[in-house]
């Protein structure tokens, strides 16, 4: 089964509202089923939502980057 996204239309003339399943190669309609009149396109909230772990800036950081660095290792040359 394959899923198609779901577009909003309102047409200018009347005010009519629709939605309509498209595929992403479909053209986008131009004239109201209703009265003929000039379509736009709406455009609402993301319809990707993003769960769990990872999403986040702070979920990247692994707890070796937030320790600051060791300080057993001298950064000074050996004396001879």
């Amino acid at each position: 089964m394959q899923v198609m996204p779901t577009y909003s239309y309102i047409c200018k003339s009347c005010q009519e509202a629709f939605e309509i399943q498209q595929s992403f190669s479909d053209e986008s309609l131009t004239s109201c089923p209703k009265c003929q009149g000039e379509l736009r396109k709406q455009f609402g909230n993301l319809g990707v939502t993003f769960k769990g772990s990872g999403f986040y800036r702070t979920d990247s950081k692994s707890s070796k980057e937030s320790k600051p660095a060791s300080t057993s290792e001298s950064s000074t040359p050996a004396s001879d």
